[in-house]
């Protein structure tokens, strides 16, 4: 008689039950807890009675088959009962299983299914602000330095031009950090003058008849000092800025910046001095593309809705304006460029080899870039005003 294989063993529904012995509870598990099981079994471990009890034991040698859904089951069983303040001094499952155990707490811890909520207390409260003003003074410390570093370099490479400072790749980001950004600026800017030129006019015509023609000085001030480089910076801040970041942490999560220092290259003056140069030359040709944008949209607005028509427009305006006004404007557009490269390339060399950390950091860079940019916009505003200028 030929001999015939056995047929494979069925799947063994899995199954969860709990015995209580004062105050500890005995949670056994037992048949095949796999991927076909989860749907069950994280509705009925997420709603085990462990009302009053101090400790708890988890005792899986009865699992017949076990997978990773199955374990990361079991043990976010096991760290929402410690979350509850519950202790499990047992973990019991079969020998072999002990590998699989091993590779999904490496993956790291999982989420408890209740989470303890905050304290709100004054020490939790003043624990998190001082946290928060040593991570400000720590990145505050790391970033001065990395200034005083590039800065080096950055006057090295225009007192002393090498070989390694890259002249067609200054070039390049030229062309990217200013060419390719003046449709978005010259947008914003035309917009923006039109929108202060017609709120303008109409609040200057509650005061008196004939105020409105005082909306060419509102408009020719506030676009030619502040707002056409205030706006060109965060403008560039998001869009250069992040890429600055973008890119150099992608190299570094690549390894491009290692395979650079092993074959003895200055990564500073290649990846960061012709991005820092190539924003401050874009600078401040992108503000004064912003400028003369800002006055057009202004002057057209003037023409349409108030009557002003050009050439009155343009006298008024010769006469409401000086020299100093626009290169208040313009002394502000380098340094902005400065700091917002500076911020790019400081952060995006931060990375770390994940892909997670570049996104993370991107954010972070265009936020700590726009918050410079205001804050030393504002600076300038007080020492000009001191200075009478």
């Amino acid at each position: 008689m030929r001999n015939i294989a056995p047929p494979l063993s069925a799947e063994v529904p899995a199954t969860l039950r709990t015995e209580r012995r004062g105050n500890v509870v005995r949670i056994i598990a037992g048949g095949d807890w796999v991927t076909s099981e989860t749907a069950r079994l994280d509705h009925e471990t997420q709603n085990i009675a462990t009302s009053g009890a101090g400790e708890a034991e988890i005792d899986g040698s009865a699992i017949t088959s076990l997978d990773s859904a199955g374990m990361w089951l079991l043990l976010r069983m096991k760290y929402a009962l410690e979350s509850n303040r519950v202790r499990v001094p047992r973990f019991a499952l079969p020998e072999r299983f002990a590998p699989l155990l091993s590779a999904v707490e490496r993956e790291g811890r999982i989420e408890p299914l209740v989470r303890k909520r905050p304290p709100q207390s004054l020490q939790h409260f003043l624990e998190r602000i001082g946290k928060g003003t040593m991570h400000a003074l720590r990145q505050g410390y790391d970033m001065v330095g990395f200034l005083g570093r590039v800065t080096v370099e950055t006057t090295e490479a225009i007192l002393e031009p090498r070989r390694e400072l890259p002249f067609p790749a200054l070039v390049h980001q030229i062309e990217e950090t200013g060419l390719t950004a003046l449709p978005i600026v010259g947008l914003l800017a035309f917009l923006i003058g039109v929108v202060i030129a017609y709120q303008g006019a109409d609040q200057l015509k509650k005061i008196a008849a004939g105020a409105e023609i005082y909306t060419i000085n509102l408009l020719g001030v506030s676009i030619l000092r502040e707002l056409g480089v205030l706006i060109t910076a965060i403008i560039v801040a998001g869009r250069s800025g992040s890429a600055f970041t973008a890119q150099i942490g992608t190299k570094r999560v690549n390894e491009e910046i290692d395979a650079m220092q092993t074959l003895g290259h200055n990564t500073t003056e290649i990846l960061v001095v012709t991005r820092v140069l190539g924003l401050v030359i874009a600078l401040p040709f992108l503000t004064l593309f912003a400028d003369i944008v800002g006055v057009v949209g202004g002057m057209l607005m003037c023409d349409l809705d108030l009557g002003i028509t050009i050439p009155v427009f343009i006298r008024e305006f010769k006469d409401a304006v000086t020299l100093n006004t626009f290169l208040v404007g313009m002394i502000k557009a380098p340094v902005f460029a400065f700091i917002i490269g500076i911020v790019g390339c400081f952060e995006g060399l931060r990375v770390e080899r994940n892909a997670a950390s570049v996104g993370l950091l991107t954010t972070r860079a265009v936020v700590e870039a726009i918050f410079l940019v205001i804050v030393f916009d504002a600076g300038f505003s007080i020492l000009f005003s001191k200075l009478g200028i």
